[in-house]
């Protein structure tokens, strides 16, 4: 059958698609009318972040059979309107987790031994050693939001690092085998608690602006808050405003509202540092993510339930 895979894939996810008999067209960049037209014929769309799978493409598509992403949220993908089609939605929540952890603690560290002006500085001849004195992260209290995949890996590496780890998930019943030394928190009580508020739920309906106005208020005025999930979770407005009335001592963005951010009034704060949604940027993570969607595409179009 026919692919379309419309963002860059790995060439080892690439060859296993073809290898499983079916025809993959290559093209990126595309949007609207001319993603409808580029999957005429196919049956399934392997995409990333780029492309948008709205209703009007799904429409303008009737041999598709199978989204998938190949990557963590399905942010990009009317999932609704698919569903309503009869065709099949999947991602690859598993194969950034490990990347997506090791960030988030990397970016951690980098705030609070200012990593990032004090190298600047270096490499413009500046020897500032005692203008960066920073801060330990050990036996500070790092909050979770979400406690999924990503959540629980960021965790372990935390635990290495001596720090206390409080999560709220509201969508689990059970707490996962093998982590009880994580607290489970109230959505107050996390950011009430919480000396480091990390970020790690899915952008959807009733996650936009879950981490608005109010809920800034009920942090801790020293707390540092980490975004590297979805930048839609932050209202970035709220944010900009507690960080400036000091209410907040710090953000850690990863991610934005709208990519690249532009004039983002954020980025020209020194207490933020932020990076170019670098989550699943590893060689790792590209790989895994492609070679899992490529075989999930070759389930669902074989008629097995991935």
């Amino acid at each position: 059958m026919k692919v379309l895979v419309a963002d860059r894939l790995e060439a080892a996810a690439v060859e296993r698609l073809r290898s499983a008999g079916h025809e993959v067209i290559e093209r990126t960049g595309l949007a609207g009318e001319a993603l409808g037209q580029a999957l005429d014929g196919c049956a399934a769309i392997v995409i990333r972040s780029a492309t948008r799978v709205t209703a009007e493409v799904l429409a303008a598509s009737p041999s598709l059979r199978v989204v998938v992403r190949a990557g963590t949220g399905l942010d990009n993908v009317d999932v609704a309107a698919a569903r309503a089609r009869g065709v099949t939605v999947r991602n690859t929540p598993a194969a950034n987790a490990v990347s997506v952890a090791e960030l988030t603690l990397g970016l951690l560290l980098a705030f609070e031994r200012h990593l990032a002006p004090a190298a600047t500085d270096l490499r413009q001849g500046r020897w500032e050693k005692t203008k960066y004195a920073g801060r330990e992260i050990a036996g500070r209290t790092l909050g979770l939001l979400g406690f999924g995949r990503i959540g629980r890996e960021v965790a372990l590496r935390a635990r290495a690092f001596a720090l206390e780890v409080r999560a709220h998930d509201p969508l689990i019943d059970c707490w996962p085998d093998g982590f009880d030394w994580v607290g489970r928190e109230s959505f107050d009580g996390l950011l009430a608690s919480a000396d480091f508020l990390s970020l790690h739920l899915p952008l959807e309906p009733g996650t936009r602006h879950r981490i608005g106005a109010e809920a800034l208020a009920r942090m801790k005025p020293e707390a540092v808050l980490v975004n590297a999930a979805r930048g839609g979770v932050v209202d970035e407005a709220a944010l900009h405003a507690a960080l400036v009335a000091g209410r907040l001592r710090g953000a850690i963005l990863d991610v934005f509202e709208q990519e690249p951010p532009g004039e983002n009034p954020l980025l020209g704060m020194p207490q933020v540092l932020a990076t170019p949604h670098l989550g699943a940027s590893t060689r790792e993570a590209q790989v895994r993510a492609g070679l899992e969607a490529a075989d999930l595409v070759i389930a669902e179009l074989a008629g097995r339930t991935a």
